[in-house]
């Protein structure tokens, strides 16, 4: 299983507020969907932080992302590791498939794989 990017996910209502903030850092929009935007450095785009209201399925907001390039390893893995999933493994309409899990710290973290268009 190979991670592909990591994501640091704040809650907050301040969403344009933080996208001029982190502006000043260099990270610029690159996702918005409402409910999360994603801001990205332009020079290593993998760099990024994400700003959520809420969670649009879930009934948490994980604290971070995780890509990994096999969700379903990655659930299985987990599952049989004993971890808490907090949120099932299942495919979301904007092009997801993911999992919350809890990690030992008590932080829920979002795994997560785009799906392959075939």
């Amino acid at each position: 299983m190979t991670v592909r990017r990591v994501v640091p996910n704040i809650q907050s209502e301040a969403a344009q507020e933080s996208r001029e903030f982190y502006g000043l850092l260099g990270l610029e929009e690159v996702m918005n969907q409402g409910w999360i935007m994603t801001l990205a450095s332009p020079s290593s785009p993998t760099a990024q932080i994400s700003v959520m209201t809420s969670d649009k399925t879930a009934p948490v907001v994980p604290d971070m992302s995780i890509e990994v390039d096999d969700v379903d390893e990655a659930y299985a893995v987990l599952r049989k590791s004993g971890a808490e999933i907090v949120h099932p493994l299942q495919d979301e309409e904007w092009g997801v498939r993911r999992f919350f899990v809890r990690d030992p710290s008590g932080r829920v973290v979002n795994v997560l794989g785009h799906r392959r268009r075939d």
